[in-house]
């Protein structure tokens, strides 16, 4: 009985690690254009400090689920949230409110800053490093500590 439960918790290890190396090698393929997009001087913050552009949508469930580890980063680095085709500026705005969320958004209705940024998939973030130069991109779910990491690394 002792063995099989290690020969499955082997199995389930290896199992998690391959879907996790697949996972992480598809959001490598679908970001790799996102990497040669300047970031647009209308959407500079603060000098000498980088920059997280995190595009995602109220409709968007991976989203739903990311937006906590937005939050978390949004109180120690530089984030621009772009809320893509989820309605009104009040619409959004209640959306983060009933999450007890406060990070800002832009209103990006028509999807013409996800068009200008080559983004198609939800949630995708960006990362620039001080010097405004793209250096992460990330499609898909990523985790606090994963986005923690690469911010840390941009500074």
């Amino acid at each position: 009985m002792k063995n099989k439960l290690i020969k499955y918790t082997k199995e389930l290890i290896f199992l998690i690690i391959t879907i996790t190396i697949f996972a992480n090698g598809v959001s490598l393929y679908r970001s790799m254009d996102l990497n040669k997009i300047p970031l647009p001087t209308s959407l500079n913050m603060q000098n000498n400090k980088p920059i997280m552009i995190h595009f995602w949508a109220t409709w968007c469930p991976i989203c739903k689920t990311e937006l906590d580890n937005i939050q978390r980063l949004s109180k120690s680095y530089q984030v621009i949230t772009i809320a893509v085709k989820s309605g009104t500026d009040t619409e959004i705005q209640n959306y983060i409110n009933n999450r007890n969320f406060d990070f800002k958004f832009i209103n990006d209705k028509d999807a013409l800053l996800a068009q200008k940024f080559g983004v198609n998939i939800y949630p995708t973030t960006i990362i620039y490093n001080k010097n405004k130069e793209p250096i992460f991109s990330d499609v898909g779910y990523t985790s606090s500590l994963g986005l923690y990491l690469r911010m840390w690394w941009a500074s």
